[in-house]
């Protein structure tokens, strides 16, 4: 294999956080499509518990906190990001709200209809869309939302480079129909899909670049660093080329059942 045709799962887990602990947002999106986000679900209360379920360094986590009087629990299996999280938490004094803890979205530590609203921006992927919206489902009060961010085909055909690419980093990625039944079956309602907009990938590139510049200066030299660079600079020129075919959407559900 070519080292620009690896993705990120070709690489050491420790790379990859190392990396990604130096950003706000680990994956493509920003604080307006979190709030646009936000305005579908209802009837959040003080006394309402959200669990932001990958919340990596809680970009998205804070903004919740700023904008509800909820409840917030983020979990990320990674200390560092945690640690970044309830730091900020502290410094925009949620912190009575808001808290990061380390855990693993495979064996989440609620009670089952203990919580009122499950987030998930850009990590339900880890899982499995599918399998994250059953296995999570349990945790929602009925009539409690589930929103998540998802990578999806927006057409039945691609070019084969961009095929090949998703299916490997990805296989899970579907089109958006396909991913709406998904949610059905599930037990949910779906009350909002729509597309993110462009500017959150090239927003995400362009703040990656420069976040490579300094991951590179610091692992001069070391070959797996150099590595797991390229492969960020080859999927943002494959999303250059190809973002006519794929990009994220924003799935909000209700459970009913």
């Amino acid at each position: 294999m070519s080292n620009e045709k690896q993705t990120i799962h070709d690489f050491d887990i420790n790379i990859i956080y190392e990396y990604f602990s130096g950003t706000d947002r680990q994956g493509p999106g920003n604080t307006e499509e979190t709030l646009k986000a936000l305005n579908f679900i209802k009837g959040l209360t003080e006394k309402s518990k959200i669990a932001d379920i990958g919340c990596g360094t809680g970009g998205q986590t804070m903004t919740l906190g700023q904008n509800t009087q909820c409840e917030i629990v983020g979990i990320d299996v990674w200390q560092d990001f945690i640690t970044r999280l309830n730091q900020n938490s502290i410094t925009l004094n949620l912190q009575d709200r808001v808290k990061g803890i380390v855990g693993n979205m495979e064996n989440l530590p609620f009670q089952e209809s203990e919580l009122d609203l499950i987030w998930s921006e850009g990590s339900i992927y880890n899982i499995g869309f599918e399998r994250g919206l059953n296995e999570w489902r349990k945790f929602l009060k009925i009539g409690g939302y589930v929103a998540v961010t998802e990578n999806t085909w927006f057409s039945e055909e691609r070019p084969n480079e961009i095929q090949e690419f998703w299916r490997k980093a990805y296989s899970q990625i579907d089109t958006i129909p396909n991913k709406v039944a998904q949610m059905q079956k599930a037990g949910y309602l779906p009350i909002a899909t729509y597309m993110l907009p462009e500017t959150i990938w090239t927003d995400y590139y362009t703040n990656q670049a420069m976040n490579i510049d300094a991951f590179m200066k610091k692992h001069k030299g070391n070959k797996t660093a150099e590595e797991f660079a390229s492969s960020q600079r080859y999927e943002a020129e494959l999303y250059n080329k190809y973002k006519a075919y794929y990009g994220y959407m924003f799935y909000i559900g209700k459970r009913i059942k």
